[in-house]
């Protein structure tokens, strides 16, 4: 079997644990604190007041603009205030709308089956993901209908559905493509009717035979869709990534895929995709894996949008000892927390908790010059070049040769016989240039 990859990566102990615990729906707690900000681009604006009783899929905040996305009630209840809390991934306060559920979940009005949802036009389809408020699941949250609807001038002809799930401890992609097959293929026939593309590419890394066999069963006697087994490999997820080993193109400096005339979706995104299309589903749940050495019950779980970290854990049987450390996402790229008072928003992919003799931290010393990281970048950069300049605040040399290219996955900080702190330099470069440009 041709097995699909990239040059450079890593191997991390991928630490697949919950790969066989089937998705468990968690328990609603007793306050949801849904913020509005829950994807790139602008904040969405809140409709709703204190005071006001709102359903199940009922939107409270509304789009702002193109490049952002709706944001609905995870449950129907009161709103007992609009009220700011920290944000997982910004680490400020954000405008949170707190829901008390009702015990009643009752749906809003409109969300229901369309029996004929596969006769309808690509545009309805992409209509039906805006009004959803679908984001990129796997932890980019870019807006889902933005990305149905590239330019007239840049067709694509490829759609990927991204299976790889290459993080080390996530299984909550690998669980949905055992457990959900047909919706996954429902999902990715709508992507591409809307995307008028020629075919569908699932690629899966080969660490996950059960998902393999699900969806190869699934799309059996289907001339436009296949699956690509990729070689388990991190970070064999990335966009870029996945579009150079299984298509043999290269996403330019500064591109994206649509410049080469591909699309890639996360798998848990295209499930959501099908159930917004076929009933009207918005976006106030997904899953994801609960996982390190401190949680006594590990696993995958469907998460209501807004549910806090703290309470997810309680909800899920609690921790065996305090936690030293929280991670939202993936070990390698996931976003280390310093409270558990954060909710769960539409990229968390995983919650990741490690007591202290499980947290690998060592101090970083002087570069040794063996090149280790060049070695490994994925994007074929020179990340100690990058830091050197960075370190010497030369921001716009590190722009020249590369520094906006780097996807931060982290291989050459792994690598590193040093330890040198690579992605938070990079981050702090691009914050930097960001900054000098305003």
């Amino acid at each position: 079997m041709v097995k699909f990859t990239f040059k450079g990566g890593v191997h991390p102990e991928y630490n697949k644990i919950t790969t066989g615990v089937p998705i468990e729906p968690l328990p609603l707690p007793k306050e949801l604190y849904v913020p509005i900000l829950q994807h790139l681009g602008k904040p969405a604006k809140v409709l709703v007041k204190r005071g006001e009783v709102v359903k199940k899929g009922q939107i409270i905040a509304q789009a702002d603009g193109f490049i952002s996305a709706n944001i609905h009630a995870p449950t129907s209840g009161k709103v007992k205030k609009i009220w700011p809390v920290l944000h997982p991934v910004t680490h400020v306060n954000v405008d949170a709308v707190v829901i008390e559920p009702d015990g009643e979940d009752e749906w809003a009005d409109g969300v229901e089956e369309d029996k004929n949802y596969k006769d309808i036009s690509p545009k309805e389809i992409i209509e039906r993901v805006k009004n959803a408020g679908i984001v990129g699941l796997g932890g980019a949250t870019f807006p889902t209908h933005v990305k149905l609807s590239p330019p007239k001038d840049k067709p694509i002809d490829t759609v990927i559905i991204n299976g790889a799930e290459c993080e080390p401890y996530l299984t909550a992609d690998d669980r949905l493509m055992q457990e959900r097959p047909e919706d996954i293929k429902e999902g990715a026939y709508l992507i591409k009717k809307a995307l008028s593309a020629k075919k569908v590419i699932i690629a899966i890394e080969d660490n996950k035979p059960k998902a393999i066999s699900k969806i190869e069963e699934a799309i059996k006697g289907e001339n436009w869709i296949s699956v690509a087994v990729t070689k388990t490999k991190y970070p064999e997820g990335g966009e870029k990534q996945l579009i150079w080993a299984l298509l043999k193109r290269e996403v330019p400096s500064g591109g994206l895929p649509m410049d080469v005339g591909a699309l890639v979706q996360n798998v848990g995104t295209t499930i959501a995709i099908y159930e917004a299309v076929r009933y009207r589903k918005p976006l106030i749940e997904r899953v994801l894996t609960l996982s390190g050495d401190l949680p006594k019950k590990k696993g995958n779980y469907l998460v209501r949008l807004g549910t806090l970290f703290k309470d997810v854990i309680e909800l899920a049987g609690g921790l065996l000892d305090d936690p030293y450390r929280v991670i939202m996402g993936g070990p390698m790229m996931g976003i280390a927390q310093h409270s558990l008072d954060v909710p769960v928003i539409k990229g968390t992919s995983g919650i990741l908790v490690f007591s202290e003799e499980n947290t690998h931290y060592q101090e970083p010393y002087p570069c040794i010059r063996c090149s280790r990281c060049v070695d490994v970048c994925p994007m074929n950069l020179m990340p100690l070049f990058l830091v050197d300049l960075i370190k010497a605040k030369r921001f716009e040399d590190a722009k020249k040769i590369g520094l906006l290219d780097c996807i931060e996955c982290g291989s050459c900080a792994y690598i590193c016989p040093s330890h040198i702190r690579h992605v938070q330099l990079i981050k702090y470069g691009k914050q930097e240039l960001r900054r000098l440009k305003k």
